[in-house]
């Protein structure tokens, strides 16, 4: 019996399943470690766990196994509303089925995702793109509520990358093969292209004009189009201001940051003698901020690790990073309440 749910995996299927979320999260972690865009460490991901995929159909018969990842992980919309199933409509945006549906896939992340990572930053995008996968998912299972066909793919999460660039950073011109010409398009044109074709394509099949395909046409609408509602909302806060496209997205933040603002031990910090103080983790960190905080490469990481690990000295809301000028941490709940380091 193919195993479709946690309750029926062996000990030994167990063991592929922890190598797939292993092929899947360890490049994130190695990002995190080493400060690394996060775009890229999903594109590593991608293609490691399409790797493991080739490499279970190659040897999985032969030592006996009856784990299917595309039977346990891809989205079967007639199954999402068994809770035993709810796992899918995340794991089948890491699935592929062949090398050229992979490689696609990881074109979009690569040419679409890095610039807007520089203007998202790491963490927003990544929102972005997991709403991708649900939006894409979700919108497959409401449209095909009684298939029991196997979605999977990180179509959504690509479209969704698009949409939220679009509506976010119009005019930015990013580097995309369109209309057979390699070269720096707008973004706009960009993502009205491909989502015109996909709307033709939805319309064509509708008509009978063609054949449906093993396309998820609508999986790509969908997510497409809640990460258009969305984007604005998540990125708030963000390092490049909304419909602001001047600096440079490719330069990850690093290249918006401008003048470097005074930072030494001898000035002190907000958080001294404040509501919210730092904790001892925090302050290991502003201690290598102090020490190390000199050139602008350095200082933004410092700065993003000060940002998770702390709060806002006044009111312990959420932090963040700006680059408009120079970096520098805010209060994402009020801005008079951090403005820290300043010229």
């Amino acid at each position: 019996m193919i195993p479709v749910t946690f309750s029926q995996l062996s000990g030994f299927e167990y063991l592929w399943l922890l190598l797939f979320c292993v092929a899947a999260i360890s490049p994130y972690i190695a990002a995190r470690v080493n400060r690394t865009p996060v775009s890229l460490a999903t594109v590593i991901s991608l293609m490691l766990v399409a790797v493991l995929q080739f490499l279970h159909a190659l040897i999985g018969s032969v030592i006996g196994s009856d784990f299917d990842p595309v039977y346990f992980g891809a989205l079967i919309p007639a199954w999402v509303l068994d809770p035993s199933h709810i796992h899918r409509l995340l794991f089948a945006g890491w699935l592929h089925g062949g090398a050229m549906h992979v490689l696609g896939n990881i074109l979009v992340v690569a040419l679409i995702g890095i610039p807007l990572e520089g203007r998202l930053g790491a963490r927003r995008w990544m929102t972005l793109y997991i709403l991708g996968i649900l939006g894409g998912n979700i919108a497959w299972w409401l449209t095909h509520p009684d298939s029991t066909t196997p979605a999977l793919g990180a179509s959504g999460a690509c479209f969704g990358l698009l949409g939220g660039y679009m509506v976010c950073w119009p005019n930015d011109k990013v580097v995309f093969p369109l209309i057979f010409l390699i070269r720096a398009w707008p973004i706009g044109l960009i993502a009205l292209f491909r989502l015109g074709f996909e709307i033709y394509y939805v319309y064509s099949i509708d008509a009978g004009r063609m054949g449906g395909g093993n396309v998820a046409h609508l999986a790509h609408i969908g997510g497409f189009f809640l990460c258009f509602a969305v984007a604005r909302f998540v990125a708030r806060g963000a390092p490049s201001s909304l419909d602001d496209d001047s600096g440079d997205p490719y330069a990850m933040g690093v290249g918006n940051l401008g003048t470097v603002p005074s930072i030494s031990e001898e000035s002190g910090h907000p958080w001294i003698g404040a509501e919210f103080p730092l904790d001892d983790g925090s302050e290991r960190v502003m201690k290598c901020l102090f020490a190390e905080g000199d050139e602008p490469e350095t200082r933004l990481a410092w700065l993003e690790e000060l940002a998770e690990q702390s709060a806002c000295p006044v009111c312990g809301s959420r932090i963040d990073v700006k680059t408009d000028g120079h970096a520098r941490l805010f209060c994402t709940s009020r801005s008079s309440h951090l403005d820290w380091p300043t010229d």
